[in-house]
């Protein structure tokens, strides 16, 4: 596990769309990660648009995230959420379904779906990586997203994908 944010990616000009989809349950530390992630964006992106849509928990997160890719997509969609690990499996449980859920639709929508759903094991971690400012998951979260879109951005204006795979990827 890293204990330091990556650096920060260079900031991307043109307007975007990135949507966050967070979870409300664990109020205290969701909404942190909501804040950081906003407050960094608005660094990294500041021409950017950030819509916010919140749901109860970490279980009903992919299911946003297909709602939204099935819309209008965003240039990335960031999942935010934490879990505490109790006495039971269930908290493994939610988290893998979440993660496996997120990178299925990241593949399948072939767009960057940044997952920070977290598992932690009691409230001071959750405190570490919710509000503290070392290791701090929302700002990590709002980094990669800014790289993502700018590798995907570079990535379009050095190789557009044919107007084949553009009406397959779209039907």
């Amino acid at each position: 596990m890293s204990h330091a944010l990556p650096q920060k990616p260079r900031i991307i000009g043109p307007k975007v769309r990135i949507c966050i989809v967070a979870s409300k349950y664990n109020e205290q530390f969701t909404d942190a990660l909501v804040d950081n992630t906003i407050e960094e964006l608005g660094e990294l992106v500041p021409q950017g648009r950030v819509d916010l849509i919140r749901v109860p928990g970490a279980f009903e997160i992919p299911v946003m995230v297909a709602n939204v890719l099935d819309r209008d997509p965003p240039a990335c969609i960031i999942a935010l959420g934490l879990v505490i690990r109790g006495s039971t499996e269930h908290a493994d449980l939610v988290v893998r379904s979440v993660t496996d859920a997120l990178q299925r639709l990241a593949v399948s929508s072939l767009r960057p779906i940044i997952h920070e759903v977290l598992l932690v094991k009691d409230e001071k971690q959750a405190y570490a990586r919710c509000i503290g400012s070392q290791i701090n998951r929302g700002r990590e979260a709002a980094r990669a997203a800014a790289a993502m879109i700018d590798v995907f951005q570079e990535l379009d204006r050095s190789m557009p994908r044919n107007a084949s795979a553009k009406r397959q990827h779209h039907a």
